[in-house]
């Protein structure tokens, strides 16, 4: 019987990883419904603090599975490669959106909520299609 090796410099989809993607993903379809249910003719703020919750807790969920993932074919320090920068930029951003929500700063909030979907989810996002992550292997066929 033969053994199939795996080639090193393809990422396999793990446990750890199969959560990161399941709450990225969640994060990044709930993230405009919450933005969504507050567009200045829209106000539905039970339906904004619904999904805002939602997507905070997928976020973290995200941010803190992905410490655990470690990619060692891209340039790394330890299995961190650039990207895993966002993860306390995430952190941060979560922290500081809902510290404006304490305060009373609606402007600060909603603008922070933003531009954190922005980077964390778009941009995030669109670096995992690079062709050694696991999504860009599905995408590019890796």
């Amino acid at each position: 019987m033969a053994v199939r090796q795996t080639d090193p410099n393809v990422m396999q989809l793990t446990p750890i990883i199969a959560i990161h993607i399941t709450f990225a993903s969640i994060a990044v379809v709930l993230g405009p419904l919450a933005l969504w249910t507050r567009l200045r003719s829209i106000v539905r703020p039970r339906w904004h603090r619904a999904f805002g919750y939602a997507w905070v807790t997928c976020m973290i969920g995200a941010a803190t599975s992905g410490i655990f993932i470690r990619d060692y074919t891209l340039p790394n320090v330890g299995g961190y490669t650039p990207i895993h920068i966002l993860i306390p930029v995430t952190f941060f951003s979560l922290w500081r959106g809902l510290s404006f929500l304490a305060q009373g700063n609606y402007r600060g909030h909603q603008l922070t909520m933003q531009w954190t979907y922005g980077l964390a989810c778009v941009v995030t996002g669109l670096f995992t299609l690079l062709p050694r992550r696991y999504l860009g292997q599905l995408l590019w066929g890796g």
